[in-house]
Order: C-alpha cells, then sequence, then structure tokens
C-alpha cells in the first residue's frame, strides 16, 4: 500500500527528467536559446543538470518500492 506514492512520485520525476532532458537536446541542436535572457551555454548546462537530477530522484523512487 505505501509504494503507490513511491511509483507516482518516480514516474513524475522520471518524464518530467526526459522531457526536459529531451527539449534541451533540441533547443541546442537547433542553435535556438533553451532560456531568455541567459547565455545559451550557461541555460543550456543549467536545464540538463536538473534533467539529469530529475531522472536520478525518478530512479530513487523506483528503488523504494
Amino acid at each position: 500500500m505505501e509504494s503507490g506514492p513511491a511509483i507516482f512520485a518516480g514516474g513524475v520525476f522520471a518524464l518530467f527528467g526526459v522531457g526536459l532532458l529531451a527539449w534541451t537536446g533540441v533547443r541546442v541542436r537547433r542553435g535556438e536559446p533553451v532560456a531568455d535572457g541567459v547565455r545559451p551555454v550557461a541555460s543550456a548546462t543549467v536545464s540538463g543538470v536538473v534533467a539529469l537530477l530529475a531522472l536520478a530522484l525518478g530512479v530513487w523512487c523506483f528503488t523504494r518500492i
């Protein structure tokens, strides 16, 4: 019964991480800015790190099932 919230949270974190990583990759490949008013390298780096952290949190939640 307690695994339900872990599955839900893991799914949310994993979907967010995958979506953000894919979106960042597409923006960088097209040469478009990831965030307005920020240097392209800095914004892509921060976005990539946040995406990887979200994926890691999703995996961690799935290990708690």
